[in-house]
């Protein structure tokens, strides 16, 4: 089956899931995609710029039997713009994240343009991909309360038809080298987080102040992508904490990367916001024990209620209880007893490995273009 891919925003999770389904896929893939800069500018313009590129495509080539997207293509203007045979091919939007709950800090700061323009292409799709059931059903919600703002010619039942054709499928990782042995020396925290407010940075680096004045023993990497505003939190923490501070910002390397998390004893979340968590599963593939807010998408991931001791891997989402718990996991590792069995973490995230992720979206895909 050949599959055209389009993807206004080609860099990031977009690309990382685009190139790892590719790689391991059964199916002929060809990506057109725009560079990740100025996401709010390619929303605005990449149906154009796509449409641009698909004429320069071979015209003696096999059609196309499927159309792939992102949530960040407004799909019904580049069919439209791109007219047959493209306006009659079945088609997915796969949603990374979605404009009406991506936070702000002010909600009157929101462009609901960029909200309109997630809700066309999913009118549009033939099938929405959604990388979280959370994520879903937070989208449609939100959804819903935007429609109620309309004047009139709501729409409401457009919703319904959206979650008729919705599916859950998640993003995929490539698997991390399993952990032989853990490294001598203190117990390793790891932050792999966007220097954002939204990963409430003040709750993690708040509760590092309290375990390090209680004279608790720990080291600690503070990695993940930042930008040109960093929120102040993250230079009180650098003082403050000082010599623990092994790792510090973006790790510029796949390599080192990969070893930061390979190194981690406990990989920790304080996120109000995400609709997956991708430095999250793999962190844990890597071998590290992850300690989460019980609310997004994690429970959903690791199994809460479903697997048995997965109830250990949750703080109930206050600063308190993640002190608490970080003190815990901190004297367990020193005993050798953080893990009762040190498989289960791998085992939960292995089908977000690609090479079992990738037939499931094969499959999908191969139903909806036969749709």
């Amino acid at each position: 089956m050949k599959i055209l891919a389009l993807e206004p925003y080609y860099g990031g999770s977009h690309r990382a899931f685009l190139d790892g389904w590719t790689a391991y896929s059964q199916h002929q893939w060809t990506i057109l995609g725009l560079p990740a800069h100025k996401w709010k500018w390619r929303m605005r313009h990449a149906a154009i710029s796509l449409a641009e590129q698909v004429e320069s495509l071979p015209t003696d080539e096999p059609p196309f039997d499927l159309l792939f997207c992102s949530d960040m293509l407004n799909l019904a203007e580049f069919v439209g713009l791109t007219g047959t045979p493209f306006n009659s091919l079945p088609s997915i939007a796969y949603f990374h994240e979605n404009q009406l709950t991506y936070p702000v800090r002010d909600e009157s700061e929101r462009d609901l343009h960029f909200g309109m323009t997630n809700f066309t292409t999913a009118i549009a799709a033939t099938e929405v991909w959604f990388n979280t059931v959370y994520h879903r059903d937070s989208f449609l919600d939100a959804l819903k309360r935007m429609l109620k703002n309309m004047p009139d010619y709501n729409c409401f039942d457009c919703v319904d038809q959206i979650r008729a054709k919705s599916q859950v499928l998640a993003q995929g990782i490539e698997p991390m080298p399993e952990r032989k042995k853990r490294l001598p020396g203190p117990p390793r925290l790891l932050w792999a987080a966007r220097w954002e407010f939204d990963k409430n940075p003040e709750m993690f680096f708040k509760a590092l102040f309290h375990l390090a004045e209680a004279g608790e023993d720990f080291q600690v990497n503070v990695i993940g992508q930042h930008f040109d505003t960093i929120p102040e939190i993250f230079e009180q923490a650098r003082s403050r904490l000082g010599d623990k501070i092994v790792r510090w910002g973006y790790q510029t390397s796949r390599e080192e990367y990969v070893c930061a998390l390979g190194q981690a004893d406990i990989v920790v979340s304080t996120a109000d916001h995400e609709f997956f968590g991708v430095s999250v599963v793999e962190a844990v593939s890597a071998g590290a024990f992850p300690l989460l807010p019980e609310r997004l998408s994690y429970p959903e991931l690791f199994g809460l209620g479903l697997v048995p001791d997965a109830r250990d891997f949750f703080y109930d989402g206050t600063q308190g209880n993640l002190t608490t718990r970080l003190r815990e996991l901190i004297d367990r590792t020193c005993q050798e007893k953080l893990w009762e069995d040190n498989r289960l973490g791998r085992r939960i995230v292995e089908p977000f490995h690609w090479n079992n992720l990738a037939p499931r979206l094969d499959t999908a895909a191969e139903r909806v273009a036969q749709s």
